[in-house]
């Protein structure tokens, strides 16, 4: 049995006005996979909230006290599910949508009211404090990166993964041994890494940017983050690219 990153649904600071909410896990094509979103909190008091995970109330109170539950963000197209529900229980919110989540979330006949779209260049709300930019290059995987320019702090969601051996079940551990995404050494899954193929080349510059942001530390959605050493990690994981 997969073991969480306790304790969950609870506010972890990481920085200044930044914090992580590590959630349950959830089955991703029969993978346990963990579940962790995370909150920053723009100047002018409005909460950032990327890829919002199942929502408790506890959790909402702790959320309520920081500020003002704003900007829902899907990162990419798979990391969108929860937003519907963060939508009705927090008022006046506007949802951002990543590429071609529009169409996965029909596709699963999932209603949601995407409000705008995020682009390759940091949205007028955050972008004195959160830059970002598209990752493109994939034949199915667009994901949008940001980079919290205080707390020196990337946002990554599935273009690295790295899953614990003692937090996942024997049966996964060869499954992410093999796909490239067992820490300590995770990065893309492979079939991500395959889809990028003939798209290294628009892929390479994103990387690059996210290197010249000079991050001191990684926040991946799946398996161990990176507290510290960020422009090291990215280096490596992205090895296949650079």
């Amino acid at each position: 049995m997969e073991k969480l990153y306790t304790p969950i649904n609870t506010l972890k600071s990481v920085d200044d006005n930044i914090w992580i909410v590590d959630g349950q896990s959830i089955s991703f094509y029969g993978a346990p996979y963990t579940t962790r979103m995370t909150i920053i909190k723009l100047a002018n008091g409005d909460l950032f909230c990327h890829s919002p995970i199942a929502l408790t109330e506890d959790l909402k109170q702790q959320i309520q006290s920081l500020g003002t539950v704003k900007h829902l963000v899907s990162p990419n197209w798979i990391h969108y599910a929860y937003i519907p529900e963060w939508s009705k229980v927090f008022p006046n919110t506007i949802s951002w949508a990543s590429p071609n989540v529009r169409e996965r979330a029909k596709k699963y006949k999932l209603d949601i009211d995407f409000d705008e779209d995020l682009s390759d260049q940091a949205e007028e709300p955050w972008k004195q404090e959160i830059d970002q930019l598209i990752a493109h290059g994939s034949t199915i995987h667009s994901e949008v990166v940001f980079f919290h320019k205080a707390s020196k702090t990337l946002i990554l969601t599935d273009l690295i993964e790295n899953f614990e051996k003692h937090k996942i079940p024997f049966w996964f551990k060869v499954l992410a041994k093999w796909a490239g995404i067992l820490d300590p050494d995770g990065k893309a899954p492979i079939d991500m890494r395959f889809s990028f193929k003939n798209g290294r080349a628009q892929l390479k510059p994103a990387v690059e940017k996210m290197i010249d942001w000079g991050p001191e530390k990684v926040i991946l959605a799946h398996g161990r983050w990176y507290p510290e050493n960020g422009v090291r990690e990215l280096k490596r994981a992205f090895s296949w690219v650079l």
